[in-house]
């Protein structure tokens, strides 16, 4: 399938797909040396996030699409309350040491969020899919190496 094969709502989901971990590609590349001036202060907003993907999920939900496309954003809009409760609310500190009770879950809802941004591109395109498959290595490259 090409762009033009798309519906709306199909297309709808390709961008917010890209965006959302074209933003974490971005957040990733500056948290490690900005921590200060920009992680703590600014680093909610990728948590905020969250609310466009699950209202856009359910844009899709109530369009009848597959729930392979709208999963995604509900599981972002779980990550994203997480991972706030967790570093802005509570303010614990899971990352070093890694506290498995707080850790996995994070993780886990961190992954699938982008799985499920990933997988539902390989019937609609190969190429995005690919695409997507070159900047979620690029993402988690950038994540691991700013921790």
């Amino acid at each position: 399938m090409v762009w033009s094969s798309l519906n709306g709502s199909e297309r709808a989901y390709v961008v917010w797909s890209f965006l959302y971990l074209s933003v974490l590609i971005a957040h990733f590349a500056v948290r490690a040396r900005f921590f200060e001036s920009y992680t703590l202060r600014y680093g909610w907003v990728v948590y905020a996030l969250g609310v466009p993907a699950a209202l856009l999920s359910v844009r899709l939900l109530v369009r009848g699409e597959d729930w392979t496309l709208w999963a995604a954003g509900f599981l972002c809009l779980a990550f994203s309350l997480f991972g706030f409760w967790v570093d802005y609310v509570a303010g614990v500190q899971f990352r070093s040491p890694f506290v498995a009770s707080v850790g996995v879950p994070y993780v886990l809802l961190f992954l699938a969020t982008l799985m499920f941004y990933w997988w539902p591109l390989w019937h609609r395109s190969v190429a995005l899919w690919g695409a997507y498959a070159v900047l979620y290595v690029v993402a988690m490259v950038l994540n691991l190496r700013s921790h």
